[in-house]
């Protein structure tokens, strides 16, 4: 038997190890569709992590402040996946969630226009309505950056080998998308 323990005190119990979304369905159906993630024992996890002992659980939805940082760090990518798409020649550098938004830093051939902007925001809803599967994949990474260099050294595992990438930027400057609140 598996107890879980809820932020209000209550306590669920589960005769098998049960995902994270499960937990969420079994406390309510509005939960389970406004869940983003969890936090298990104070550790912040994706909706599939498979909780195997009893543990204290909470639902993060986007009304937490992990919640709204989870919505910024996807919406980031999003917005990566939506500018490869119309300027597949773009290298995708970094783009963190902050705290007023996210950015992305883009190395293009030329700084982004406004109509880019518009094209990559329509991109980006065009996206969305396809309803792509977004699984989570943890590999052995080590990811260096030297920004003053503009030396990005990518080391990963891809199959079985490990191997290295490493890029050199020229010295123009990065477009940036940047401020992208929510």
């Amino acid at each position: 038997m598996i107890d879980i323990t809820l932020p209000n005190g209550a306590v669920k119990t589960f005769n098998d190890p049960v995902p994270v979304s499960q937990v969420a369905a079994a406390i309510g159906s509005r939960l389970a569709r406004s869940a983003l993630a969890g936090s298990v024992n104070g550790r912040l996890v994706d909706l599939d992590y498979l909780i195997e002992s009893s543990s204290s659980v909470a639902i993060v939805t986007p009304e937490s402040p992990e919640g709204l940082e989870i919505l910024r760090h996807s919406t980031s990518h999003l917005m990566a996946h939506a500018v490869k798409e119309l300027f597949p020649q773009t290298q995708v550098t970094i783009g963190p969630a902050v705290e007023n938004g996210f950015y992305y830093d883009f190395d293009y051939e030329r700084p982004f226009t406004p109509e880019d902007l518009l094209a990559i925001e329509a991109r980006m809803h065009e996206i969305v309505k396809r309803n792509l599967p977004i699984h989570r994949q943890t590999m052995r990474k080590l990811f260096l950056i030297f920004l003053e260099r503009r030396m990005f050294l990518y080391i990963h595992r891809e199959s079985s080998p490990i191997y290295v990438v490493v890029h050199m930027y020229p010295a123009r400057s990065l477009s940036k998308v940047s401020n992208c609140s929510s």
